[in-house]
């Protein structure tokens, strides 16, 4: 008799950062549990760091968006895809672009699945009246939902997490040899309602300054590279690495932070996938919504006050901001951050 084919599964999720990274800690624990599994990750080729370290797991990168794109450019990479002979199909996405993807192989008879996203959940958490205020399932629960359905039951145990990685000469030069704990600061995000005040980071800042960290800012574009330039200029031990780095440096680095103060952005899951203590500090949205930072304590996430502006959370991304909840972030004062922080890293 043929002896029975080697499970593998292709594992769908495009976007975005901190929901490509999520997946990271269901994967490992999916190998770990059935290493006889093979694992492909179809992603934005930017994203193949995030999964180096993982055994049995292969990473393909896909430019949906020029070599790829429209459903003819789907069409031809389900026929890159083809040979690999998939014996399953879990759709970590769900959205049209990776639906049309999965139809392909729908058609072919492969066994598949979709993650349930909960949309009449967080719609029913993010409406402004009869909101039904209470916490659902995480993400990565619900990706682990999707391996269940396929025949993989997952178990999250919390260990999850990928080792240090090496930093390079560039990093190490750019931060010195200062005996200082290491503390990550990402104050940006996609929208404004997430993001937290650079008055109030350069009160915070002021603060930090006197204790023995050495402060690395995150960034991403230009504009943001400049606002924190100025931090950097400003405090003795702050060091801006927006834009210096590569993407797999940078995440090198995070991986020896001794914590991490993020909003509700990709920055904080990447500090989480190393196990790094993650701060996350919440305006429109909350952690209710199941996004937060894999295995962060509640007491790490910092929320807005609901008394004073009990809309929130406003929407799943942060993209809505109701008129009068432009000021939401002031209401998690720099001290309460500081407390916590110090708290975590003295």
């Amino acid at each position: 008799m043929p002896s029975p084919k080697t499970p593998h599964i292709l594992c769908i999720r495009f976007s975005a950062m901190g929901d490509v990274a999520m997946m990271v800690p269901v994967l490992l624990a999916l190998t770990r549990q059935y290493p006889e599994l093979k694992i492909t990750v179809l992603s934005k080729p930017f994203f193949a760091p995030f999964f180096k370290e993982i055994q049995n797991l292969t990473f393909y990168g896909a430019d949906v968006k020029q070599e790829y794109k429209g459903v003819c450019g789907l069409f031809k990479l389900y026929k890159t895809l083809k040979p690999k002979r998939f014996t399953a199909v879990a759709d970590l996405h769900n959205v049209l672009r990776s639906n049309v993807l999965l139809s392909f192989f729908r058609f072919r008879g492969t066994k598949n699945t979709q993650i349930d996203k909960g949309r009449a959940e967080k719609k029913a958490l993010t409406q402004q009246t009869n909101k039904v205020f209470k916490p659902l399932k995480t993400t990565h629960q619900r990706y682990a939902a999707v391996f269940k359905e396929l025949g993989f039951p997952v178990d999250l145990k919390g260990d999850e997490v990928l080792p240090k990685q090496k930093l390079t000469d560039a990093v190490f030069q750019a931060l010195g040899s200062e005996p200082f704990k290491w503390l990550g600061i990402a104050p940006f995000a996609a929208h404004d309602g997430k993001k937290y005040p650079l008055e109030l980071l350069d009160v915070l800042l002021a603060d930090l300054v006197s204790k023995k960290y050495k402060i690395i800012l995150f960034g991403g574009g230009k504009e943001e590279q400049q606002l924190l330039n100025a931090f950097e200029a400003k405090y003795k031990n702050a060091v801006n690495v927006a834009g210096k780095f590569s993407f797999s440096e940078e995440l090198a680095l995070i991986s020896h932070l001794d914590a991490m103060l993020a909003m509700d952005s990709g920055n904080g899951h990447m500090a989480a996938l190393f196990g790094v203590p993650t701060v996350t500090l919440w305006g429109v949205t909350h952690p209710y919504l199941g996004f937060a930072p894999y295995m962060q304590p509640e007491e790490n996430q910092l929320t807005a006050d609901r008394e004073q502006f009990p809309a929130i959370p406003t929407s799943a991304y942060g993209n809505k901001v109701p008129e009068g909840y432009e000021n939401v972030m002031h209401s998690i004062k720099p001290k309460t951050i500081l407390n916590r922080l110090t708290e975590i890293l003295d």
